[in-house]
């Protein structure tokens, strides 16, 4: 049976990583489903996630599956041997919840093991679907997931999240390139933000004036009045001022952070955007608590 809420024990890693991984976590908690720290010991997590280049971490490993019914993502350079998915460094965001989903949608008890021939030891890796290679990319592995299993349309997930949290983060969008619009539209609906779209300068600072955003993802180069005229508008308006701003350009020269930075904004991306900064960024500046 599918849940809101799914544990992941994390075993190994180092600090740096730790903390990136404290912030996917936060972010998790806005989608659906949403994975959490696992933290209590005596209770067996729905995942785990391995250092794979750390070797007492794969000891660990087989001692907390050694009957391999627990879906396990390695990370590093190897899966050493055990059969799992692996996931190279850095570790990235997006490939990292696509490979949590795909885990909980391959269950041991939705895929069976194929059988063992007496006297064979089961290797440290799950019960996987026969054609999934040991090292497999993410993107190969969700295709093996059938889009049947989905029990609530996204609109219908959507709306038990918001019916359960009513603190709704708003986040506006201004950009005159409907392509934008819709990458960052697919980036953010995961999250479940209220997000309202401007094309143009004007539209952004009426939307702002009537309306508080934590978040403005703001295009520099727009017809009528530039990103940056418009930050300066937002950053004068009293009830904007907590608004962060974040340039959305395909300039990324010195002198072009300086005149950002000089008109209030808060961070900067560069088109095409990255997913990976994105997700760091509403990381930084969204409450996901």
């Amino acid at each position: 049976m599918k849940k809101d809420t799914y544990s992941v024990e994390v075993i190994g890693f180092n600090q740096t990583e730790l903390m990136a991984l404290t912030s996917v976590f936060d972010l998790s908690s806005r989608r659906v489903p949403k994975f959490a720290r696992h933290n209590a010991f005596e209770i067996p997590p729905d995942i785990l996630l391995v250092d794979a280049n750390d070797i007492a971490a794969v000891r660990l490993l087989g001692e907390r599956n050694a009957s391999g019914v627990i879906p396990t993502i390695m990370v590093g350079d190897s899966n050493r041997g055990t059969g799992w998915p692996l996931l190279a460094r850095p570790i990235r965001w997006m490939k990292l919840f696509q490979a949590f989903d795909v885990a909980i949608g391959s269950r041991p008890s939705e895929t069976p093991a194929p059988a063992l021939a007496p006297g064979t030891a089961r290797p440290l890796g799950a019960a996987k679907s026969p054609d999934m290679q040991p090292d497999a990319g993410i993107e190969e592995a969700a295709l093996q997931i059938p889009a049947a299993k989905a029990q609530m349309s996204a609109g219908e997930i959507s709306g038990v999240w918001r019916a359960q949290n009513p603190r709704i983060e708003s986040v506006l969008v201004v950009d005159d390139n409907l392509t934008v619009r819709e990458f960052m539209k697919n980036k953010l609906a995961p999250f479940n933000f209220n997000v309202d779209y401007a094309e143009n300068g004007e539209q952004a600072i009426g939307f702002t004036g009537q309306k508080h955003y934590t978040c403005i993802f703001l295009d520099v180069v727009m017809p009528g009045i530039d990103g940056y005229q418009v930050c300066k508008l937002i950053k004068s308006n009293r009830s904007a001022q907590k608004s962060a701003v974040v340039m959305l350009t395909s300039k990324d020269s010195p002198f072009d952070k300086i005149r950002g930075s000089m008109s209030g904004c808060d961070a900067y991306l560069t088109k095409p955007v990255d997913e990976e900064k994105l997700l760091a960024t509403i990381a930084r500046f969204l409450r996901l608590n």
